[in-house]
């Protein structure tokens, strides 16, 4: 085998809680993921010529070591002694620092592909466990599904399939720091946290309608009032038949949960009227794991 294609798929928080802040400086979490059915598009190949080359149809993204595609094969170059080089050929769709995992979930999809294409036959839960020094939320990127995170994201236990459903996702033209978020997230007596416990114990029933209920992101206490367009586009999305919207991650992307297809594509319509969001996409939930 000389090259593989991976898709690289994003998610969703259907919950996210934050607990504390560790003495280490990282924020205790804990959150619902769900793997979305839009995704980035790689080819990689092997090369003669030894080091790591990354093409992408977006020219402004780095292709050096800053880009968490070369941090995967390197760290899989540098760990197992692997002589050849390879070539990424990244079709990026994923919004960019969008709270979906963009960056994460291509990572991910290096591990897996360069396991394959090299015979290296590592396990599952052993790419898990490289995956998180790159990022928290590699290994689930790498495991997908809905998965319940705690620890810093990286303590991953399986959920059953959440149902069917629509999904919109909008991103407003706006650049959100995740950094910026957890340095002015306050935690104290008075702080709401969303009820994880009761939004598991809805996909355990296969309820659609408690689950969009009990969704929850505690970081929209920063956020959305850093960039009230992320209140507009909630709004915009509930008006048109979501029977749940809420930003993703630490933003600023904003998704919509749908009962039906029909109410779906008329609130996509009307958001992309609203010219609230820069990118809008309509999507599924997407429940196959690796």
């Amino acid at each position: 085998m000389d090259k593989i294609n991976v898709k690289a798929l994003a998610k969703v928080n259907l919950g996210l809680d934050v607990l504390r802040k560790r003495e280490d400086g990282y924020h205790e979490v804990r959150m619902i993921m769900q793997t979305i059915h839009l995704y980035d598009q790689l080819e990689i190949k092997k090369t003669k010529e030894t080091g790591i080359f990354i093409q992408s149809n977006l020219d402004f993204l780095p292709t050096n070591e800053n880009n968490l595609i070369y941090k995967a094969a390197l760290l899989l170059m540098d760990t197992y002694g692997i002589k050849e080089g390879i070539a990424v050929n990244l079709q990026k769709h994923i919004p960019i620092a969008a709270g979906l995992a963009g960056g994460s979930t291509d990572a991910a999809a290096v591990l897996y592909g360069m396991n394959k294409l090299f015979g290296l036959r590592l396990k599952h839960t052993k790419l898990m466990e490289l995956g998180v020094s790159i990022g928290a939320d590699v290994p689930y990127c790498l495991m997908r599904g809905t998965a319940l995170a705690e620890g810093i994201g990286e303590k991953l236990r399986s959920l059953p399939p959440m149902p069917k459903c629509p999904v919109l996702i909008a991103k407003p033209g706006i650049s959100v720091s995740t950094k910026f978020v957890y340095e002015n997230l306050k935690l104290d007596r008075d702080t709401v946290h969303p009820d994880i416990a009761a939004q598991i114990a809805a996909i355990r029933r296969k309820d659609l309608q408690a689950v969009a209920e009990h969704m929850g992101n505690i970081l929209e206490t920063v956020t959305e009032v850093q960039f009230p367009v992320i209140g507009e586009i909630k709004r915009c999305m509930t008006e048109h038949g979501a029977i749940g919207a809420m930003m993703s991650g630490s933003g600023p992307t904003v998704f919509g949960l749908f009962a039906d297809g029909a109410a779906a594509k008329a609130a996509f319509e009307a958001v992309r009227r609203s010219h609230l969001a820069k990118q809008v996409y309509l999507t599924s939930v997407y429940n196959n794991r690796r």
